[in-house]
């Protein structure tokens, strides 16, 4: 995701004998986000690039040759994995299974299987434990806030069959009655809703602008785009206002699990 772009970028920035708190300061940005887009986690939106492009002194390069945003997913789950770790507030949108940082084992693997081209149980495994790392970003108590607003398919598709999506829905009831995550449902009822194109996740950080990610089927977008994230934003808080609160979230949660046979 856009490395050749930052490796130049890195290499513009050395040759103008430059740190890159000073080209921040410069291209008025935050170091973390040059740091970010030099080692292609990030993809500058086109009002930095041409900030960027000022401060170097590069014409209308660094503008002209943005790397594309329609990629394969996978090409992107780095960069969004490692910015999941930085993130201080993070809110997802569920259209089809549960988001990555809220899967168990056993329902993550079950998403795995489901690959296609079938993988091998080895690359199954990697893939698994990569998944379940993700999960890490919870065990701090506080940080990042995280809020999950579930459309009711992803609760109704038995992924792994009635044992594993009990023990799935009972882990989401467990994060959300000790505080750590806030779950909405977005039920059937709502018919239409903003959101309904595909999953979402937005995310905040402390000292570099926000970011969104969309995904659909062997298609990833990290969106930088100011603009373009505003809205996504937008479109969550609209979605959210036709969802359940979180009470009546959790009531559905726990007659689902109790559905699939869970008696906790």
């Amino acid at each position: 995701m856009g490395t050749m772009y930052g490796d130049w970028l890195k290499d513009r920035r050395e040759a103008a004998g430059l740190t890159q708190q000073q080209l921040a300061d410069v291209a008025i940005m935050t170091r973390s986000h040059i740091a970010h887009i030099e080692a292609g986690r990030r993809v500058p939106s086109k009002e930095d690039a041409r900030r960027l492009d000022t401060a170097l002194n590069t014409g209308n390069v660094l503008s002209s040759f943005l790397p594309r945003e329609d990629v394969a997913a996978a090409d992107y789950f780095e960069a969004v994995r490692l910015l999941e770790q930085q993130a201080v507030t993070i809110r997802e949108f569920a259209l089809s299974y549960l988001p990555g940082i809220l899967q168990t084992e056993r329902y993550a693997r079950a998403v795995l299987r489901s690959a296609f081209p079938p993988v091998s149980d080895e690359e199954c495994d990697r893939r698994l434990v990569t998944r379940l790392e993700r999960a890490n970003v919870l065990a701090d108590p506080v940080t990042p806030v995280v809020w999950a607003l579930l459309d009711e398919a992803v609760l109704r598709r038995p992924v792994g069959g009635a044992d594993v999506m009990a023990e799935q829905v009972r882990h989401v009831i467990q994060l959300a009655d000790a505080g750590r995550i806030r779950v909405h449902v977005m039920p059937f009822g709502v018919g239409l809703h903003p959101l309904l194109d595909s999953m979402l996740t937005l995310m905040w950080f402390e000292d570099q602008p926000p970011v969104a990610y969309s995904e659909g089927l062997r298609m990833g977008r990290l969106h930088d785009a100011p603009s373009v994230v505003r809205d996504l934003q937008h479109r969550y808080d609209l979605a959210l206002s036709d969802a359940l609160s979180l009470q009546d979230s959790l009531a559905l949660l726990r007659a689902v699990a109790k559905d699939y046979g869970d008696e906790g």
